[in-house]
């Protein structure tokens, strides 16, 4: 175990405030998780409005993502993050105390919009204060932070809904200011526009052009990025999909074994991620993405064939390990291939890749399931899962024949 630990102590001390104050701020993410029940319980709203506004949040922060993710490469990382988690949070203060439904409302949405600058700000200040080697150990420290605030957080959201409402929003808020205190603080800026920054790699050296331009002189990226939303779309049928199976073949207890499921990946995540990430850390970042297609297409194919429950248990741990190698390669890979100057805006993108795969997962598998039911569906998801691997793997090979072609090239000039 002492060897696992270990993996983590070689980071610059700026990446553990980062994961502190990542860890600090899921805790309080409290009013997130509970919108939808908010405004349906106690402002009184019905379902459907409610769902058009819930909806309405969630799309507000596709835009505001891809313009944070520019403007932070454009201002420096650490400045707009500061700048739009201040915001965000200031904004759910006038929630706690006003009667005023719209007023709330109002407030939510637009705090939601600067809530949308604050990831790609975030995570392009951890891949510029890593070194290639320490990305996917760093990563993963990050994302167990993550879990770990996500697993206790809204245990107290739900304390805190029934009995001190106010505080929902005022916890949310100072937990917010915390995070933001320990970034400005502790971290300088990782980024300006005129600094001459020393890359790593070729491929993390400044570019000039749009991201367009930029993504057709890398054709490699543009494909992972490409398999990303279909490795979205396989991965979210866990959201709607899989309950919807286990309502068809448990009837009435399908939403008490959902959350059991639930609960399994979240306790598999933070029991496994710290291993997962201990033994892959040598591979290549496309063979571990090789590796998650695999997992997912094992998981989430082997469901169409279940009966009893304790299988579906084993399903959940495969394909929430194929979860875990892929938030802590997928970044990593991203990081390793993009341009110093375009990091924010490919985080951007990269999220609204898994945006819209998982919104083409939805909708494709509701008519499906309308159809032909749920037990043929896992079968296709894993045929989609076994052939996205396979690209992938491809887009391996590729790309270390074309590194090993450019290197003889240089060599040979030499």
């Amino acid at each position: 175990m002492k060897e696992f630990i270990k993996n983590y102590k070689s980071l610059p001390k700026e990446m553990y405030v980062i994961c502190f104050a990542t860890l600090i701020n899921c805790l309080g993410e409290f009013v997130g998780p509970f919108l939808a029940l908010y405004l349906t319980q106690k402002i009184g709203m019905t379902t459907a409005v409610s769902g058009m506004i819930v909806t309405l949040s969630s799309v507000i922060g596709i835009p505001a993502s891809i313009l944070g993710g520019k403007i932070s490469d454009m201002k420096g990382r650490k400045k707009i993050y500061i700048y739009a988690q201040s915001l965000s949070a200031v904004l759910l203060i006038p929630c706690a105390f006003t009667k005023n439904p719209l007023i709330t409302i109002i407030c939510l949405l637009i705090s939601t919009f600067f809530g949308g600058f604050i990831r790609p700000a975030y995570s392009s200040m951890m891949v510029d204060i890593l070194s290639n080697k320490q990305r996917q150990v760093g990563l993963s420290l990050n994302y167990l932070s993550i879990n770990a605030g996500i697993a206790i957080g809204p245990i107290v959201a739900g304390f805190l809904f029934n009995n001190l409402l106010p505080m929902l929003f005022l916890g949310d808020a100072l937990t917010s200011f915390a995070a933001v205190f320990l970034v400005w603080k502790h971290i300088e800026e990782t980024y300006t526009v005129n600094s001459e920054e020393k890359v790593q790699n070729k491929a993390e050296a400044a570019e000039k052009g749009n991201t367009f331009q930029m993504l057709w002189k890398r054709p490699e990226l543009s494909i992972f990025l490409g398999l990303n939303i279909v490795y979205s779309f396989v991965y979210s049928q866990h959201k709607f999909s899989l309950p919807m199976t286990l309502n068809a073949q448990f009837n009435n207890e399908g939403a008490k074994y959902f959350g059991y499921i639930m609960s399994t990946n979240a306790i598999t995540v933070l029991i496994l991620t710290v291993f997962i990430g201990y033994i892959t850390k040598r591979n290549h970042q496309l063979t571990n993405m090789t590796l998650t297609g695999i997992l997912y297409a094992i998981g989430f194919g082997m469901i169409g064939y279940l009966n009893s429950f304790s299988f579906f248990i084993i399903s959940t741990v495969i394909w929430t390990c194929g979860e875990i190698l892929s938030s802590i390669s997928s970044g990593v890979y991203v990081a390793n291939n993009s341009p110093n100057n375009y990091r924010a805006r490919l985080n951007a993108i990269t999220n609204l890749g898994k945006f819209l795969g998982a919104a083409l997962s939805t909708s494709f598998a509701g008519a499906y399931i309308e159809l032909y039911g749920c037990k043929t569906l896992w079968f296709l998801v894993f045929l989609i899962s076994i052939i996205a691997a396979i690209a992938m793997f491809g887009l391996k090979i590729f790309s270390v024949r074309t590194r090993r072609i450019k290197s003889n090239v240089v060599t040979h000039v030499e």
